[in-house]
């Protein structure tokens, strides 16, 4: 389903707007930083589903960029049967961030979606707005022109949240294969989570604040849905799922608001704590992301604060856009990856079956995984709420606490840097930093797991029954 929420930047302490999320995958999932690459002209990516997806369609071939630009992202291998890698958005090099949620279309538009059906996914829109969108109307723009051009392979619904510096936009694309989506602006006084996307009324013509294709309205009546003149057209109500605000969504654009209203309005610590909480977040949530909405000086003093899975147990670490690595840790492993148990680290099937090789190379095998250490940890969390989980929760929030204090520090050095004409120790400085508190949280992750281990295994506390334990979400 994943989650993201965005908060406009008149509403927080330092005046910067956040878009913060996470991603809903039976999957593994890992860190990357693409550089920006040139493409040859007549280059083409390959977008769509495959007829063994759970809404099944055809892959075709779209034209590539000429250049696309560098870019922060998670990416994952699974879901409902699409094609992997795929993900749901990131930050790039122009302060452009992304989250893709899931949002259900109408019955009837998921029933009259062609099985033939072709055009980029959920997770290819947003893959190409991460990797040419300039603003945040560029990349709304982009996804209308995509679907009008090339169609639209949906798994039943979806939507996304595209921020900049400047504003923010939802944008639900619909099922059915009649290239229906709708955007709606979101300013510096919105705050607006998603889970699902929704959008209500809309005017009757596009205008500064909606968009959505000429015939999106006229489609509605040809179908019976709307009749004009009877009362405002409620996206929602008449192409959605017609619940508007889901329980999790109401109670944490809620809690923010009130937030907002304080005299110290929103800080960091709420902005983190919204994808942390217990209500929302647990097993499902594949990792944590929060990006600060700015325009440095330079575009490599970019950074988003990353979780390796659901933050209710991992803290949120700063990745930065200019860094040229993550810890090996960090990147894909072969835990959780669709496809890898009937791969081996061995070559000799390969000239038979060439996908009998791992996609995972040998060396960073041999490293930990973040993703099942902090999984390993948040199921020991998990059996002991009353102690372990609340311990757990206020370490990370002390590290983080520790961490947010030292990154002013490591930007202006950056910045320094960069002024001075030595990009590449710029670069060094952020990548050691970031480098040293993702592999602090790994050592204590692991200490952590080791302890709750122990303590569940001597206190005989340890569920071994096939029903799992985890704090009551509202979603």
């Amino acid at each position: 389903m994943s989650y993201g929420i965005y908060i406009g930047r008149n509403l927080t302490a330092d005046g910067v707007a956040y878009l913060a999320g996470y991603g809903d995958e039976p999957s593994s999932h890992w860190l990357e930083i693409n550089p920006r690459k040139s493409h040859e002209a007549g280059s083409t990516i390959t977008v769509g589903v495959t007829p063994q997806a759970d809404m099944p369609g055809t892959l075709t071939e779209i034209p590539q960029a000429a250049e696309t630009l560098r870019n922060l992202r998670v990416s994952y291998s699974y879901y409902l049967g699409v094609p992997a890698p795929l993900t749901n958005g990131g930050l790039n090099e122009c302060g452009v961030a992304v989250r893709d949620i899931w949002s259900p279309s109408r019955k009837d538009l998921i029933e009259m979606t062609p099985k033939d059906q072709t055009g980029p996914n959920y997770s290819d829109l947003a893959r190409i707005v991460v990797d040419r969108a300039r603003t945040a109307r560029e990349g709304v723009e982009l996804i209308g022109q995509l679907i009008a051009e090339h169609g639209y392979s949906t798994y039943g619904g979806n939507s996304h949240m595209i921020a900049d510096p400047e504003e923010a936009w939802v944008v639900i694309e619909f099922a059915g294969g009649k290239g229906l989506w709708c955007a709606e602006r979101l300013g510096p006084d919105s705050i607006r989570a998603s889970r699902p996307g929704y959008i209500g009324e809309i005017p009757d013509a596009p205008n500064e604040d909606f968009r959505f294709p000429a015939h999106f309205i006229d489609t509605a009546v040809e179908l019976g849905w709307y009749t004009r003149g009877e009362g405002p057209f409620n996206v929602n109500d008449i192409y959605g799922d017609g619940k508007l605000r889901w329980d999790g969504v109401a109670w944490v654009e809620d809690e923010m608001k009130a937030r907002a209203a304080r005299p110290e309005k929103v800080t960091l610590e709420d902005v983190l704590w919204s994808i942390q909480t217990e209500r929302l977040t647990g097993d499902t949530a594949g990792y944590g992301q929060v990006v600060p909405l700015v325009h440095p000086s330079d575009d490599a003093l970019r950074m988003m604060w990353h979780a390796a899975v659901g933050p209710v147990t991992a803290p949120l670490m700063p990745v930065f856009l200019g860094q040229t690595s993550v810890p090996d840790a960090y990147v894909q492993h072969r835990y959780l990856t669709t496809g890898e148990s009937a791969r081996f680290l061995d070559c000799r099937k390969e000239e038979k079956s060439p996908d009998t090789v791992s996609h995972v190379p040998q060396g960073v095998e041999t490293s930990d995984s973040a993703v099942y250490q902090f999984k390993r940890l948040m199921h020991l969390a998990f059996q002991a709420q009353d102690s372990i989980l609340a311990e757990v929760w206020d370490h990370w929030r002390a590290l983080e606490a520790k961490v947010n204090a030292e990154v002013p520090d490591v930007l202006r050095s950056a910045e320094i840097l960069i002024e001075a004409g030595e990009a590449k120790l710029a670069a060094q400085v952020m990548g050691e930093f970031s480098h040293r508190c993702l592999r602090v949280a790994m050592d204590d992750c692991v200490a952590l797991a080791d302890a709750a281990q122990a303590r569940l295994r001597v206190a005989e506390r340890l569920n071994l029954k096939g029903k799992p334990m985890a704090p009551e979400q509202l979603w």
